[in-house]
């Protein structure tokens, strides 16, 4: 399938991801600094959800302006009661994509939009479990983000003024399997809006809070 063509399935969002996957082996420790360098700091946050607990490590050093965005809204307290509302499988098999949760652009509860920050800037990249700015134009993003389930790195930037891409700002460091339980929960067959059809959770799942961790 054509990129274009991938792109045109994703429709609206409030916090968009266009995608077009090259799956490819699940490699975590293409998050991780060549060795011998020392590693960046990140910060730790557990989102503890309605079917178990997610922990992630944000890169505050790696990714300053999108990780400062979304700690933030956690010490705030502002995902809290909020969800994961998405589930977007690709793939011929389904068993790669994303999830997505936020605040779906509640007027009441979301800041302003930050500055993109590419993964070509930050060296990070769309690997299994990374963690990423939902938005819709580049500089649109606000508190809606995404899970990857599978190296899904046709989402980084492209080199010399290509696809900007999108921002990854962390990585989960525990919980995976709840992201993937979150994955295969049942999707509405008539929500949302358009193209979006079929990638709505029937009933989403609850963020009950995001705090730093201990």
């Amino acid at each position: 399938m054509r990129r274009a063509q991938v792109f045109a399935r994703m429709g609206w969002l409030v916090a968009s991801v266009s995608l077009w996957v090259g799956v490819a082996v699940a490699q975590d420790a293409a998050q991780a600094p060549d060795a011998g360098t020392p590693v960046p700091a990140t910060v730790k946050v557990v989102l503890k959800t309605s079917l178990g607990d997610i922990v992630l490590a944000v890169e505050t050093q790696r990714a300053p302006v999108t990780a400062a965005n979304f700690l933030r809204y956690v010490d705030q307290k502002r995902l809290d009661g909020s969800d994961f509302y998405r589930s977007m499988a690709v793939g011929e098999d389904g068993q790669y994509g994303l999830i997505q949760g936020g605040l779906r652009g509640n007027p009441k509860r979301v800041f302003k939009p930050i500055a993109h920050e590419p993964t070509t800037v930050t060296g990070l990249s769309h690997v299994n479990g990374a963690i990423s700015m939902a938005r819709a134009d580049p500089g649109t993003a606000t508190a809606d983000f995404f899970i990857v389930i599978g190296d899904l790195v046709s989402l980084d930037a492209q080199p010399n003024g290509g696809d900007p891409g999108y921002a990854v700002f962390g990585h989960v460091v525990d919980g995976m399997d709840v992201v993937h339980l979150i994955f295969g929960q049942p999707r509405s067959a008539t929500a949302g809006q358009g193209v979006m059809q079929g990638q709505m959770l029937a009933t989403p799942v609850k963020i009950l809070s995001a705090r730093r961790a201990p």
